[in-house]
C-alpha cells in the first residue's frame, strides 16, 4: 500500500502521533495538513488516492466535484459521526467509510464525568481552593442512588453508559427508535416514549445520531414537558439541542444543569485555541458565563484506546477498499440503514 496517497485534513499532534504508529503496519504515504478540508483547501488533495477528515471537515457538492478531479477514490472518515459530508453528492462518484466504534467507553464516561462535575459542583470547588477558599457553601450536590437517567439512543454509547449509572443505583428509562428488548430484559431497564423520559428524568443524556428527525429534537416544547431542575448532558451531536432554548430553560431553571461535549456551531472554535481572542460567538459566550454549565471540547472520544483505534479502523477501512471486497464501514445515500451490506456487498 505504500504507493497509495492519503491527504489528512485538520491534523492535530495527537492524530499524527496515533496514525504514524499504526501506519508502521501499511506504509500508506501519508500527506499531513493542518487547515480542514474547504473549498479553499481542497486543491491541497491533488494527486492524492484517499482523502481522510474529521467532524470539521465539510464534503459538499462542490468539493466532491473537485475531488473528483483530483481522481480521488475514497473519503474515509475518522469518526462515527458523518452529517458533514453529503451523501447525496458523493453517491455513485466517492465511496465513503466510517469508525462506527472506537471506544463507546470513552464517550459514555466522559458523560458520567459530566454529571459528576455537574452534581457536585467540582469546577467551582476547584478553583475556590486553589484560591484558598474551602468554603463548602452553594456546592450542594444530590445521591445520583435512586434518581432516574433517561438514555436517548442505546446503541454502544449509550448502553455503556447504562452500566455505568445502574452502578450507581440509579433506574434507567431508555428511548430508542429501535429498542432492544432482549437488552431492556436482561439490564432490567425499561423502553419509554420520549414524552415519558422527559416527564420523569432527573439527568437526561443524548446519545443518538443527528438526523433531521432528531435536530432540535431538545428544544423550548421539549424542555417544558421535562422535571424542573433536569440535567441535560450531550456528548453527541450540537444540533441535538437548539441552544437558544437551551438557555432560556437554564435562565428560567426549568434546567438546572447542562453538561455540553458538543455544541451547535462548534466548528468555528472546538479543538483550536482562542484563549487570546474575543469569542464573536454571543450564544456561545452566554452559555460559558452560567455556572452551572459544563463545557468541554468534544473531547469525549479522548484516550489512549480510542486513539488507536480510530488510526487502525480508519487504515484497515482503507486496505479493504483497494483490496475491492466488501466494505463493512461503508455508509452511501441510497441505503444509509437497510443496505446492500447485509448481502455482504458493495453497493456500487
Amino acid at each position: 500500500m505504500n504507493n497509495k496517497i492519503i491527504a489528512f485534513f485538520d491534523t492535530k499532534p495527537y492524530d499524527k502521533k496515533s496514525f504514524d504508529e499504526i501506519n508502521k503496519n501499511y506504509n500508506f504515504n501519508i500527506k499531513y495538513f493542518d487547515h480542514r478540508l474547504s473549498p479553499d483547501t481542497v486543491t491541497l488533495a491533488q494527486g492524492a488516492d484517499i482523502i481522510c477528515i474529521f467532524v470539521n471537515d465539510i464534503v459538499t457538492k462542490d468539493i466532491t466535484t473537485s475531488l473528483i478531479e483530483n481522481n480521488t477514490k475514497l473519503i474515509a472518515l475518522r469518526c462515527a459521526g458523518y452529517n458533514n459530508v453529503d451523501l447525496e453528492a458523493v453517491y455513485k462518484k466517492l465511496h465513503v467509510v466510517r469508525v462506527p466504534a472506537y471506544s463507546p467507553y470513552a464517550v459514555a464516561e466522559h458523560a458520567t464525568a459530566l454529571m459528576m462535575g455537574l452534581n457536585r459542583k467540582i469546577h467551582k470547588a476547584y478553583y475556590r481552593t486553589r484560591d484558598g477558599n474551602f468554603s463548602i457553601n452553594g456546592l450542594l450536590g444530590f445521591d445520583m442512588h435512586e434518581k432516574t437517567a433517561g438514555v436517548i439512543g442505546t446503541g454502544k454509547i449509550g448502553k455503556c453508559l447504562i452500566s455505568i449509572l445502574k452502578g450507581f443505583g440509579m433506574k434507567i428509562l431508555a428511548y430508542d427508535t429501535y429498542p432492544d428488548r432482549e437488552y431492556e430484559k436482561k439490564e432490567n431497564i425499561t423502553y419509554v416514549d420520549l414524552d415519558n423520559l422527559y416527564k420523569h428524568s432527573d439527568v437526561i443524556s443524548l446519545h443518538c445520531p443527528l438526523t433531521p428527525q432528531t435536530k432540535h429534537m431538545i428544544n423550548s416544547e421539549s424542555i417544558s414537558r421535562m422535571k424542573e431542575g433536569v440535567m441535560i448532558i450531550n456528548t453527541g451531536r450540537g444540533k441535538l439541542i437548539n441552544t437558544k432554548a437551551l438557555i432560556e430553560g437554564l435562565k428560567s431553571g426549568k434546567i438546572g444543569s447542562a453538561g455540553l461535549d458538543v455544541y451547535e456551531e462548534e466548528s468555528e472554535y472546538f479543538f483550536e485555541d482562542f484563549s487570546n481572542s474575543m469569542i464573536e460567538d454571543d450564544v456561545l459566550a452566554r452559555l460559558l458565563t452560567f455556572p452551572n454549565v459544563l463545557i468541554t471540547s468534544h473531547q469525549g472520544f479522548f484516550t489512549t484506546e480510542a486513539l488507536h483505534n480510530i488510526a487502525d479502523t480508519t487504515l484497515s477501512n482503507i486496505v479493504e477498499f483497494f483490496k475491492g471486497g466488501f466494505l463493512k464501514n461503508e455508509i452511501c445515500y441510497r441505503c444509509d440503514e437497510v443496505c446492500l451490506k447485509k448481502q455482504g456487498k458493495r453497493c456500487f
